[in-house]
């Protein structure tokens, strides 16, 4: 039988505690994240706040020079998309730093925070059931 590597297990419970006691701190970060985006012709600008919800949009008048609404439609929605994703990824950056680096092989369950940011609010069930399914652990 192998011995648990004690200085590995200690150094994660480190880094754990760590997480936990800057977890007020973190969640405040999060709540606060807002994500920006603008069409390629820079006519719309989508903000969106931390859970990908929009709180602004700004629709230039020359897009109604052309009128097409399935256009505008697009535009606006790969805009707000765009803002999503930059909401996402400035979540991952705080959240990267809280989180320990290397949990070590099999100490705890590990949850793809990127798979789970990515999805839609209506799939997230789904990709929570998925992920505790693959043994990566639940987050709830």
């Amino acid at each position: 039988m192998e011995r648990p590597q004690w200085s590995a297990i200690r150094g994660v419970i480190d880094q754990l505690q760590h997480s936990l006691e800057s977890a007020a701190q973190t969640r405040q970060q999060v709540m606060e994240v807002t994500g920006t985006a603008w069409s390629d012709d820079k006519l719309i600008k989508a903000v969106v706040g931390p859970r990908g919800q929009l709180i602004e949009l700004e629709i230039d008048p020359r897009v109604y020079r052309t009128p097409n609404s399935k256009a505008l439609s697009a535009t606006i929605l790969s805009t707000v998309r765009a803002a999503v994703e930059d909401a996402n990824k400035k979540t991952r950056e705080i959240v990267d730093k809280i989180m320990p680096k290397d949990p070590g092989p099999g100490l705890i369950g590990k949850t793809d925070f990127d798979v789970l940011m990515e999805s839609h609010d209506a799939d997230l069930p789904h990709a929570l059931k998925k992920n505790e399914e693959d043994g990566r652990g639940y987050v709830s």
